[in-house]
């Protein structure tokens, strides 16, 4: 089978397409699954650097996220059968196992999830890490009735996902994004207010007249950096950022009476806690919630299987919505 090779840490240059890569075996409990399409996440990078935490053995086969058609069952599988269309849902694929940047992935059945009705492949290969990401950024603090949910980088993969379940859960929502290209479709996935970044003043003042200065409820941060500071200023009393990424870089330091007098909390969002049962009844809440407001996964742009390096220089760029990869026809 073909597949893509990380055979060091040194980034995406370690990446190798090898075309007589033995398919994987599959044990009593597991499928074989003949991957059509695979997603595209930041965490592929960063796994590739050395920056995530996990360092799986070498060679190793990237990607988190991807879809495809069952090839073969073990003898005690029960959920599957050969022939049956599915999309990875949450496991140790691309981290710690090999992932779906190659021809056949081997996985546990209790992975698995079937395609949503009206989701094209593409679209079912790049949902489930944004989704759950989104959906424990946004739950972790509990819901607040009438409230608003900030998203920086909304345009993004997690963005986009973070965007669709807060309008489902009732909330207003604000995104960041630089400069006013991507404003329209933003708009029309949801979005009430959108802000560019670049100018923490105006970002601060739009945000006051925006909700009548009582603040923000929940901010789900995937920048970092030197904003952050900016989010405490317009957090609401009890509100919580949940932080999913660094794309800014480090945080500054700040002022620490900042979390005081507003009992600000800020978490982490650590995906790997959904798994199993939990993973199963988050994603069914989620298609719940996708449902209520009629919206389906965001994909920018969908390349070919050589076409790797090229897709994740545009990941690197800032799409709107999901980069997926064409594994096979």
């Amino acid at each position: 089978m073909r597949a893509w090779l990380l055979e060091g840490f040194d980034g995406l240059t370690s990446l190798r397409l090898a075309g007589d890569v033995p398919r994987p075996n599959i044990s009593v409990d597991e499928v074989l699954v003949r991957i059509r399409f695979a997603a595209l996440n930041p965490a592929d990078r960063f796994l590739s650097e050395k920056l995530y935490p996990a360092t799986p053995p070498l060679p190793h086969v990237l990607g988190r996220d991807g879809c495809g058609v069952i090839e073969e069952v073990g003898r005690d599988v029960t959920a599957w059968k050969v022939g049956d269309h599915v999309t990875l849902l949450r496991g140790e694929a691309g981290v710690q196992r090999w992932g779906t940047l190659s021809e056949f992935l081997a996985v546990p059945q209790e992975v698995l999830v079937p395609i949503p009705d009206g989701w094209d492949q593409p679209q079912a290969a790049a949902a489930p890490l944004v989704y759950l990401t989104a959906h424990q950024a946004l739950t972790q603090w509990g819901t607040v009735k009438d409230g608003v949910v900030l998203i920086t980088g909304i345009s993004g993969g997690v963005g986009m996902a973070a965007l669709h379940l807060a309008k489902a859960m009732g909330y207003r929502v604000i995104g960041t994004t630089r400069g006013t290209a991507k404003h329209e479709m933003l708009l029309e996935q949801g979005a009430d207010l959108l802000l560019d970044p670049a100018s923490p003043a105006n970002l601060k003042r739009e945000i006051k007249a925006f909700t009548e200065r009582k603040g923000v409820n929940v901010i789900v941060d995937s920048i970092g950096g030197k904003l952050f500071s900016t989010l405490l200023d317009v957090m609401a009393n009890k509100g919580g950022i949940s932080t999913i990424g660094a794309l800014g870089g480090p945080v500054p330091s700040f002022n620490t009476a900042k979390l005081i007098f507003k009992r600000t909390r800020i978490g982490g969002v650590y995906v790997n806690d959904y798994y199993g049962e939990r993973a199963q009844s988050a994603w069914s809440e989620i298609l719940e919630l996708l449902q209520k407001v009629g919206k389906t996964p965001v994909v920018d742009s969908v390349f070919s299987m050589i076409e790797l390096m090229e897709a994740f220089a545009h990941l690197e760029r800032g799409p709107t919505g999901k980069v997926v990869i064409r594994i096979a026809d």
